[in-house]
Order: C-alpha cells, then sequence, then structure tokens
C-alpha cells in the first residue's frame, strides 16, 4: 500500500500542473494577491509605524505572512475538494475502486501532490517577497524552526479537510460554487486580507473555530516582529495555541476523510 501511494504522489502532481484552472486559483493566487495589495496600499505608508513615520513593516512584508497561509489552504482545501468532487462525478473514483488501490494509498497520493505543490509554492512565494519586493526574511533558525511545523501542519491539516469537504459538492460541476466562497469567506476573517485586530470581536473569535486563523498567526510570528504580538487576541503569539488547534483540526479532517470517503456515491 505504502508504496502504490508514493508512486501516485507523482502521478497526482503531474495531473495538477497541467490543469491551468488549478494552478491559477491554488498556485498562483498567493502570488497575485501579495503584489496587488503591495502595489494598492504601498503608498500609505509602512504597517504599524510609529507617529513620526518610523518603524513599521512594509505593506508586501505585513501581508506575506497571510498569503504563505492562504497557499496552504488553496493547495489543501480548495485543491482536494474541488478535484476530488469532479473524480466522484466522472466516475474516475468508481473505476479506481475496481483497481488494487486501497483508500491510504490514494490518500497518500493525494496528501502528498499537496505537500509537493504547496512547499514550491511557498518557496517561491519567498523568493519573489525577497528579490522582487525586497521584503527582509527572518535570519534566527528559531523563525524557521516554527515555520516548518506551522507549514508541515498546515498543510497536513488542510489536505485532510479538503478530502472531506469534496463530499458536499452534489457533482463536479458544482464543487467550485460550493467550495470557494466557504475558502473565500475563511480568507477575509482571518487576517489574509484584511488586518486581523482590526476585526469586530465576535469575528476574531468565529475566525479562531477554523484553523486558517491559527495557520495565519503563526506565520505572523515567524515574518513580523514581536511588537506587532501586541495586536493579537491573546497579546502574543501563542504558538501552543497554533498547535493545538491544528492538531485537533486535522485530527477532525483525518476521521471525517475516513468516514465521509467512497469510491461510489451513495446517490449514484
Amino acid at each position: 500500500m505504502l508504496a502504490l501511494g508514493v508512486s501516485r504522489i507523482s502521478y497526482e502532481t503531474r495531473l495538477y500542473f497541467r490543469s491551468p484552472d488549478t494552478m491559477l486559483f491554488t498556485f498562483f493566487f498567493p502570488f497575485v494577491m501579495l503584489g496587488i495589495f503591495t502595489a494598492a496600499f504601498s503608498s500609505a505608508g509602512n504597517i504599524g509605524a510609529a507617529p513620526d513615520g518610523t518603524g513599521g513593516v512594509s505593506v508586501g512584508a505585513y501581508y506575506l505572512p497571510g498569503m504563505l497561509a492562504a497557499g496552504m489552504l488553496l493547495s489543501g482545501v480548495q485543491n482536494l475538494a474541488v478535484d476530488m468532487a469532479g473524480e466522484k462525478s466522472d466516475g474516475t473514483l468508481k473505476r479506481l475502486g475496481g483497481t488494487p488501490l486501497s483508500p491510504f494509498s490514494y490518500f497518500l497520493g493525494k496528501i502528498g501532490q499537496v505537500f509537493v505543490t504547496a512547499t514550491l509554492q511557498a518557496a517561491l512565494l519567498l523568493l519573489v517577497a525577497r528579490v522582487l519586493l525586497a521584503i527582509e526574511l527572518p535570519s534566527d533558525p528559531e523563525k524557521w524552526l516554527t515555520f516548518a511545523w506551522v507549514f508541515v501542519l498546515g498543510v497536513i491539516t488542510s489536505a485532510f479537510l479538503g478530502i472531506a469537504l469534496s463530499a458536499l459538492p452534489r457533482s463536479g460541476k458544482s464543487a467550485t460554487a460550493v467550495v470557494t466562497p466557504i475558502v473565500l469567506i475563511l480568507q477575509f476573517i482571518s487576517g489574509v486580507y484584511l488586518q486581523f485586530s482590526i476585526l469586530p470581536d465576535w469575528m476574531q473569535n468565529f475566525a479562531s473555530l477554523f484553523p486558517l486563523k491559527w495557520m495565519a498567526q503563526g506565520m505572523r510570528s515567524v515574518f513580523l516582529p514581536e511588537s506587532f504580538a501586541q495586536v493579537e487576541q491573546t497579546e502574543t503569539w501563542n504558538l501552543a495555541g497554533v498547535a493545538i488547534a491544528l492538531l485537533l483540526w486535522l485530527v477532525v479532517g483525518l476521521v471525517l476523510s475516513r468516514v465521509t470517503f467512497r469510491w461510489i456515491r451513495k446517490d449514484a
């Protein structure tokens, strides 16, 4: 099962990069949004600057953590939910169910593909941020260690949630219409497109029920100065809370993925 699952990773990754729609709305979307925010708001000055205009971080630097978190969510949740709903609708899963491929191997192929593409996306996003936008990246190894575990937990959690969410659309044609609004709303309330600290308390509390808020918070702890922790809900980065929340959602996603997964739709 393991060898078959590993071999599926390469197959799934090739399929991903052969899909222009998937590439545009999951792989390149964070790049586009980071460029738009940087170009649109840089003239207003640094975010978090002192009254005299000194200090703070550039607009691009501020939005980079959110775009990294959004990339993780898009690579896992939106990508897999839409992709697998399509495979259920067009009969691909039914055909795979008649082969020696087990659900474990199938899941491993999908999650491996998400991990490969999300890693490449994050690396390119950091390269663009440093080279084209002149954003300073952390030099502290401890910061990169935090980045690594937040990224790994976030990507795997997003992948399992994407598999689970693929059971919601009634057909492959409706998958994008069902999944995209969910993902878009989460990005707006979780500190990706809007500064999380300016959102009303009830919206911050609601966003805290979902994993994207914690992924974005973990990434902010890596790329933003320590002074920015004061505007978080607990006035700290609360990395223990980030780890607990992501681990809980990973377990939820794993259980839901296994419970809802079928080679053949019940209503087929």
